[in-house]
């Protein structure tokens, strides 16, 4: 199973491949805000995802369009709802600003 680093605690945590980053955060106990419940409305999981984005699934339409929204989005951005982990491990920054 691939590993998910969490920046900038540290802490690591499994995850099943096919599964989201907030299902990953939220198992590893990290405080975290979800307000939408996974719907993609909210963009409160707004995230980076600085090492192994290209092993997550592709931006779809509806988290394109969130993110559009949101301020501070980079080439790096991805909604922790949406995205979902492949294969290899990645690195997520939780940002300050939420």
């Amino acid at each position: 199973m691939p590993i998910v680093t969490l920046k900038p605690s540290g802490k690591t945590v499994e995850a099943a491949e096919g599964s989201t980053i907030l299902e990953a955060i939220l198992a590893s106990g990290e405080k975290f805000t979800s307000k939408c419940g996974g719907e993609a409305k909210c963009g409160s999981c707004h995230v980076y995802v600085p090492e192994g984005r290209k092993t997550l699934t592709k931006i779809q339409r509806l988290e394109n369009e969130r993110l559009d929204t949101i301020v501070g989005v980079a080439t790096p951005s991805r909604l922790a709802c949406q995205a979902r982990i492949g294969t290899e491990n990645i690195t997520v920054e939780i940002l300050s600003f939420i």
